[in-house]
């Protein structure tokens, strides 16, 4: 499934979340339907936070405790974090696009980013959802009980230019059809490699760090028959 949203819905959504970009942004029920809107709302309420705290206080609070950087060498938030120094600059960014599992319990945004020195990148964001309490008895794979959307890989890189924001942000949910299977593949001699997978299996994501720190993220999204990439980042080694 594509769609286009509308930003002023999007401030909508967040609006009726709770009120507070603060907040996390929780829903209960009983299988809903895959909502990427959702994952783009949090990116949103992501942004807002780091302009009122802080972009390290923003990570610490959005971000699960096994979440993903890149220094450029992979690193836990956690140990990021105790690196950050003093008085770093806080970034603005804005989703474009976004991808979700059919299930709707995973989902990728990516956009661009501005610092107000006149820097622009754009970056690539991994959410899942973190379920709070018990499940129910024989509750489907589909429910989404109640609970949080928690960052779980966050990367990006500058560019020369800056991104053109589009006039609507771009959706995408993974097809119910058929049966998907996590892809196998082996890490380059040397390099350092992971897959992470939604709970269905509809969306996989892939990151390889060379020896020299180059990297490349990469998502697929399952369109019923076969993956279709739909993400493919690549940052270059840092000069010295």
């Amino acid at each position: 499934m594509t769609g286009k949203t509308p930003l002023p819905a999007l401030v909508a959504l967040i609006l009726l979340s709770g009120g507070c970009a603060a907040q996390p942004l929780a829903r209960g029920g009983t299988a809903p339907s895959a909502n990427p809107s959702a994952i783009i709302a949090a990116e949103i309420a992501f942004n807002r936070l780091a302009q009122e705290k802080g972009f390290g206080a923003a990570q610490k609070e959005t971000g699960a405790k096994d979440a993903i950087v890149f220094l450029p060498r992979p690193t836990r938030l956690e140990d990021a974090l105790k690196q950050k120094q003093a008085g770093e600059a806080t970034p603005k960014w804005q989703p474009h696009k976004a991808f979700m599992s059919c299930d709707g319990k995973t989902g990728v945004t990516t956009g661009a980013w501005q610092l107000a020195d006149g820097k622009t990148g754009y970056f690539t964001t991994v959410w899942q959802w973190q379920e709070k309490g018990q499940r129910p008895r024989n509750a489907p794979a589909a429910f989404i009980g109640k609970g949080e959307w928690k960052w779980v890989l966050d990367h990006g890189d500058a560019l020369t230019a800056p991104i053109t924001a589009p006039e609507l942000i771009e959706t995408r949910v993974a097809s119910c059809k058929g049966k998907p299977s996590a892809p196998l593949s082996a890490p380059p001699e040397g390099a350092t490699m992971k897959m992470g997978l939604s709970f269905d299996q509809s969306l996989n994501f892939t990151w390889i760090v060379q020896p020299d720190g180059s990297r490349s993220v990469v998502v697929r999204l399952w369109n019923g028959t076969g993956f279709d990439t739909v993400i493919a980042d690549t940052v270059a080694a840092r000069t010295p």
